[in-house]
């Protein structure tokens, strides 16, 4: 079972619960998958099941079809956050990242039909999650940065400054309709550069200032 960490040693004391995910942040990867730019922030939710820990082998399911990673920058709730909630960033209590990952082919089918996306994002392993690092407001002022590796190519560079919806629009979109709890993820959304995986791949993660992670994939 995926347990939270801090400072990639500690657990957090926080229950495993829910992932709330954003479609769409970012204007490149809206244009690069044809998709149009929201007017409001899009949401989608993958269950506690969905979570594994990025510092082992990424074991997916090649029954499933092909498998599509989107790294994003993850969000770790430590105080309930609900639509009453003055300042929702100060109960955020770490930051990380995380690959949503996405049956793409299932998924143009499903929206093509006007149905839901779970089946396509909300499958078992299909939220590789790194350890959560200690934040406050202040993390988020000016913007945070991440990147993506596969196979030692640099595929994907996010920066929350550049999101179409910012962090605190997020939360309180959020928290408009479903209260966040401790131990809630929030996605926060992916930048352009989205594609397959394969068998045998390396992935690197690394947020702005910090040691990067590791992970192997195994499609089976």
């Amino acid at each position: 079972m995926y347990q939270h960490k801090r400072d990639n040693l500690v657990p957090w004391d926080l229950p495993v619960g829910k992932i709330v995910c954003i479609g769409r942040n970012y204007v490149e990867h809206a244009k690069e998958l044809d998709n149009p730019i929201p007017d409001n922030p899009l949401l989608f939710i993958k269950p506690a099941t969905s979570l594994v820990t990025f510092d082992s082998d990424l074991c997916l399911n090649a029954a499933l079809g092909e498998h599509h990673y989107e790294a994003e920058l993850a969000l770790l709730i430590g105080t309930q956050i609900d639509a009453n909630t003055a300042e929702p960033l100060k109960h955020v209590a770490g930051v990380g990242l995380a690959l949503d990952l996405t049956l793409r082919d299932l998924q143009s089918e499903l929206k093509a039909q006007g149905h839901p996306w779970e089946r396509a994002k909300a499958y078992d392993n299909s939220c590789p999650i790194t350890p959560f690092i200690p934040c406050d407001e202040s993390t988020f002022a000016e913007g945070v940065e991440y990147r993506f590796w596969q196979n030692d190519e640099l595929k994907q560079h996010g920066d929350s400054s550049l999101m179409i919806f910012p962090i605190i629009e997020l939360m309180n979109e959020i928290t408009r309709y479903f209260t966040l709890q401790p131990g809630d993820i929030v996605l926060t959304g992916t930048p352009k550069g989205v594609g397959s995986l394969a068998s045998g791949d390396k992935l690197k993660l690394q947020l702005e200032q910090y040691p990067a992670w590791h992970g192997n994939v195994t499609v089976k």
